[in-house]
């Protein structure tokens, strides 16, 4: 069988895919489209003036397919199924660490607490000069090529050399890689003596088991008021987003419902004892908030239990299936949406197509959608109303917060958008601790006395604006001035990451966060009882 032939059984399947969803009187008129594209392709197979790749033309027509469809429906080819399923898988195989490239050396940033890099004894800091005596240190090696030294199946062995502060010596270590898990739950901490935080970045196979354990641990410390952050999660699992609100909803309420063409009316309800289905609850959106954010945001707004607060959420409300191909590849076709359950569907317009649909947020900055409340237009024909309370709330596409917190670009400046597209403050970061990590430790030893005592002092300051200058951002007093206080923060929060726990990066950042701000003072204020009032 030619090359031709076994990749048109590919696009047979795909197209099967097509038509089997299409209704009885159009599949003769699918089938014979079918056919035509294959006659094409033999075609050109046959009496073409040069050669082709023909599985690269495959893919193009299928991506041009699905193109015409949604800007959801897409095609994954075989080499990147893994790559794109691995984080909602949950977990992966390696050996747990974060790593940063740095002037060509492996430096590792974060070890996974409980695998097996840290069983062995590797540290932040360390770095890592040869794997399996491979040198890699120094050799301008990729991100990739790293994982891919790294990472492999279960029980399998790999052999670091590493150079550690104050050793004069490598030291090596035999690391057996194991599962490593992918953590969904980025923060959870007390902000004070009963409020909660919890910071969502996807909603993944492990997602609702992580989101129960960081509650009960929440609440054994003593919460009894939460803040869920859902800002710039993109989405995942729908069951997992089912999941998580059923924490916080009676049981047997109606959580969200799908609908298409071909996909009768499905409806999702919760069915377990949720660990926080009383108790004041602020959830945060914005306009990077997506898919299963918006079905758990809408929900809790829906039906009363969840103040929101930020700003429009991404608006995509569009239900896809994995089809997977016979040569490996897949397409995730849309095959319904999502509805609120008021009746919102949650998707937002796309019939102007796909760039129109993408341009969307950069029309909301500059119309003044992302900043001011005012700018957003609220038909009647889009009004729902709660089925508790009966407040309004809106559909149209996305969720609407109950309280609007526009983005605040009164302290950016282009001096502290140039450190952070050059990277200056991570380089700074791993450079200033590869002389400092100890010293931190020592001064302060948990997060905590770090977050109250530790002070970006001038020191530090001219320490980082000498390494910006030296790779081009050139410095600018009054930008700097402008920006000093983010500036600060940041660099604050990301010593915090590196030195204590990943998470430890959201409890110091958000003293920036005006939504977290404004989330913060309802609950201490004791506002969220009156939900008419607070709703715009």
């Amino acid at each position: 069988m030619s090359s031709i032939k076994k990749i048109f059984f590919t696009i047979v399947l795909f197209f099967s895919v097509s038509i089997s969803l299409q209704a009885q009187s159009n599949r003769e008129t699918a089938e014979i489209e079918f056919q035509k594209f294959g006659g094409i392709l033999d075609i050109i197979d046959n009496y073409y003036v040069d050669s082709v790749n023909t599985a690269e033309l495959i893919d193009k027509a299928i991506i041009a397919t699905l193109e015409n469809l949604d800007p959801h429906s897409v095609y994954i080819p075989k080499k990147e199924v893994d790559a794109t399923n691995e984080p909602l898988v949950g977990n992966f195989e390696g050996v747990g660490i974060q790593f940063n490239i740095l002037s060509d050396t492996i430096i590792i940033a974060n070890v996974i607490p409980g695998g097996p890099s840290e069983r062995v004894g590797l540290l932040p800091g360390d770095k890592i000069i040869l794997v399996n005596d491979t040198l890699i240190s120094g050799v301008k090696i990729a991100n990739s090529g790293v994982m891919g030294k790294l990472r492999g199946p279960k029980n399998t062995k790999v052999k670091v050399s590493v150079l550690r502060k104050g050793e004069k010596k490598l030291l090596d270590f035999t690391i057996t890689r194991d599962k490593i898990p992918l953590y969904s739950v980025d923060a959870s901490y007390m902000i004070d003596n009963k409020i909660g935080y919890i910071k969502l970045s996807k909603f993944s196979a492990t997602t609702v088991e992580e989101v129960h354990n960081a509650i009960a641990k929440l609440q054994a410390k003593g919460m009894i008021e939460l803040i869920l952050d859902l800002q710039d999660n993109g989405g995942g699992y729908l069951n997992a987003a089912v999941g998580v609100a059923d924490e916080f909803l009676d049981k047997d309420k109606l959580i969200v419902y799908t609908e298409g063409l071909h996909q009768p009316r499905q409806t999702f309800t919760g069915g377990n004892k949720g660990l926080f289905e009383n108790g004041n609850l602020v959830v945060l959106i914005n306009e990077n908030s997506a898919s299963a954010s918006e079905i758990v945001s809408g929900a809790l707004q829906d039906w009363d239990r969840a103040l929101v607060v930020g700003r429009n959420s991404f608006g995509k409300g569009l239900v896809q299936k994995p089809f997977p191909l016979m040569d490996g590849s897949q397409v995730r076709l849309t095959i319904a949406e999502y509805f609120t359950p008021t009746g919102r569907c949650i998707q937002r317009p796309y019939d102007k197509g796909k760039r129109d649909y993408y341009s969307e947020f950069e029309k909301r900055y500059t119309s003044g959608r992302l900043m001011y409340m005012d700018s957003i237009k609220l038909p009647d024909s889009l009004r729902y109303t709660t089925l508790t309370t009966k407040r309004n709330v809106y559909g149209g596409g996305g969720i609407l917060p109950d309280i609007f917190v526009g983005i605040d670009t009164l302290e950016t400046s282009e001096y502290f958008s140039n450190l952070v597209r050059k990277g200056v403050f991570n380089t700074f970061v791993l450079k200033y601790l590869d002389n400092n990590r100890k010293t931190i430790l020592e001064k302060y030893p948990n997060i905590q006395t770090y977050k109250t005592n530790f002070e970006v002092d001038k020191t530090l300051i001219d320490m980082l604006i000498k390494a910006g200058e030296e790779d081009s951002v050139k410095y600018d007093a009054v930008q700097y001035k402008k920006s000093e206080r983010i500036i600060k923060t940041n660099l604050k929060a990301l010593i915090a990451r590196s030195v204590y726990d990943a998470g430890d990066f959201y409890y110091i950042i958000n003293d920036l966060n005006n939504s977290y701000a404004k989330a913060l003072k309802v609950l201490q204020e004791d506002k969220i009882k009156n939900f008419k009032i607070l709703h715009f």
